[in-house]
């Protein structure tokens, strides 16, 4: 199916392709669904509905390796689509390093906001290998946080980095 090919399957609904989490998925799709809700009502819910306003940060994604705002995005222009949300980076038994960097530093708290500045850290460090702290807090500037001062946010993004230099990814 072609960018342009999709066809509502049921009065309302369409059928998009794309890749999940390195996964060939279809979904069904509602008319005028932002991605967030599409993909928290597909199972994804590591994905977080916070101001639904493109304020906060709590559903950004990666879509085509670039962070977006699932809240604001209809959900059909994710077909044909590269999509990695928080459940796709790593597990409870293989994380990634970001994951284990934000847990060591004590970045989580309520652990609300931390799948979209993990997901936002982790844009940054595909293309930055060794972020300065500025640039570190420019990526993760749209995050918004109600439990820190982003210090140790800050500092796990860093640690992060570290790590995967040292593994060379």
């Amino acid at each position: 199916m072609k960018k342009n090919d999709m066809i509502e399957t049921v009065k309302g609904f369409f059928n998009i392709e794309l890749r999940v989490n390195g996964e060939k998925k279809e979904l069904a799709v509602k008319n005028g669904e932002f991605l967030l809700d599409a993909l928290r009502r597909h199972g994804w819910k590591g994905t977080k509905k916070g101001c639904d306003t493109g304020d906060c940060g709590s559903c950004t994604v990666l879509l085509n390796g670039k962070p977006v705002l699932g809240c604001l995005v209809p959900a059909v222009t994710a077909h044909g689509g590269e999509l990695t949300t928080i459940e796709g980076l790593g597990s409870v038994r293989d994380p990634h390093p970001l994951q284990e960097a934000f847990v060591e530093a004590g970045a989580v708290q309520c652990g609300f906001c931390i799948p979209g500045m993990i997901l936002s850290s982790k844009h940054l460090l595909d293309s930055n290998k060794n972020p300065t702290e500025a640039e570190i807090r420019k990526a993760l500037d749209g995050n918004l946080c109600r439990c820190t001062g982003y210090v140790k946010q800050v500092e796990a993004v860093k640690d992060a980095a570290k790590r995967l230099r040292t593994k060379g990814k």
